[in-house]
């Protein structure tokens, strides 16, 4: 059995190499690289069909462990733009 084997979701085209010793790294498209939980917390989690998540190659919650702090984005203030609120 290897140590490390690297996998792609066909649905959205992220690498997640698995690796017993040191544990599974995602790739993200951007940015640094993180874990299953943060995977989730960004974009799996927001499948909605059936056939989306039976694609999905994270929907196991035992391998991707529980969320962690600054796996979600952050929430953000509104942002008023150009001083007017908008009239009805």
């Amino acid at each position: 059995m290897p140590s490390s084997q690297r996998l792609r979701c066909e649905l959205c085209q992220i690498e997640i190499n698995e690796n017993a010793a040191q544990g599974d790294e995602v790739k993200f498209s951007r940015g640094a690289t993180g874990s299953r939980s943060k995977l989730w917390a960004r974009v799996c989690q927001y499948l909605k069909t059936d056939e989306q998540k039976a694609a999905c190659i994270n929907q196991d919650a035992s391998q991707r462990g529980t969320e962690k702090p600054g796996d979600r984005y952050e929430e953000i203030a509104p942002v008023e733009v150009g001083g007017t609120q908008a009239k009805n």
